[in-house]
């Protein structure tokens, strides 16, 4: 079905202890890295659905979640299908160690990596 409106998605800018941010690679944006997030699902806030697509694409549980920008997306080549996003991104923290992300089925590489790289 052909898209209708812009879909509201959240993501999630996630750093750990050392100041490292995590990335994930995705084939749905062409095998680059990206932050990890997804859709807001109907009757969720957008700090319900970060949480939620953090946890089901990474495992990790952040916190000291702060809102940084949101970014329209129309129509990119980016993405592997043409879509119309509205993204909402968030800066969080975890405490969790770098070999504990455990990736889903959306996501097929991480890595973590200071701001400078």
């Amino acid at each position: 079905m052909k898209q209708r409106y812009p879909e509201p998605t959240v993501g999630g800018l996630i750093f750990n202890s050392e100041g490292k941010a995590l990335l994930v690679k995705s084939d749905k944006w062409r095998d680059h890295y990206c932050i990890p997030g997804g859709h807001i699902e109907l009757g969720e806030t957008m700090r319900e659905a970060l949480l939620r697509e953090i946890k089901e694409e990474t495992g990790l549980d952040v916190h000291d979640v702060e809102f940084a920008l949101m970014q329209e997306f129309i129509f990119d080549e980016a993405f592997h299908e043409e879509r119309h996003f509205l993204f909402l991104d968030f800066v969080c923290q975890t405490d969790a160690q770098e070999d504990e992300v455990a990736l889903n089925y959306e996501n097929q590489d991480y890595t973590w990596v200071f701001l400078e790289e």
